[in-house]
């Protein structure tokens, strides 16, 4: 038993192609999820002469639609293929790096350059950075905050802002 013919379904197809903006896969996945549904129904679609065509057509719409609502809802999903990034890390860029950020500790306060090698250069917790230099826990935290604040303003005079 046949709910829809050979062309309507080709003219389904061509939609849901359009829908998805000449996405081939996408487009017969949403078709075949539609006839799925008219599988399902069919019963109420053969009754009502003339309802299948106008119906799945909705169908497929609307799951354009929720597919185009999740994709956007969640993160984009990237594989190292689609990166336009080398694989093996550019050894020049983490000295320049180096040099930069050596540059920009000279210029802090001894304090604030003491806690950020502690927390950052050393990888130490708040709590251990506490402990080795003998100050208190919120000590650490405010000073790390400071430090930090101090450091960005350093960089951004010297030309160098954060990537967005």
């Amino acid at each position: 038993m046949r709910v829809i013919s050979a062309a309507e379904e080709a003219a389904l197809l061509s939609f849901a192609r359009t829908l998805t903006l000449g996405d081939v896969h996408s487009a017969e996945d949403l078709v075949q999820e539609a006839l799925l549904r008219a599988w399902r129904h069919a019963d109420r679609l053969i009754s009502t002469q003339g309802l299948a065509r106008p119906w799945l057509f909705t169908v497929v719409r609307r799951l354009a639609i929720d597919s185009f609502r999740a994709r956007r809802a969640r993160p984009v999903e990237l594989f190292l293929s689609d990166l336009d990034v080398d694989v093996v890390p550019d050894a020049g860029g983490r000295t320049l790096t180096a040099y930069v950020l050596e540059r920009a500790m000279a210029d802090l306060t001894p304090h604030h350059r003491e806690v950020l090698v502690h927390r950052y250069y050393l990888d130490r917790s708040v709590e251990d950075t506490a402990a080795e230099l003998k100050l208190p826990i919120g000590t650490v935290k405010s000073r790390t905050s400071h430090a930090l604040r101090a450091l960005r303003r350093v960089l951004m005079s010297q030309g160098i802002h954060a990537r967005q």
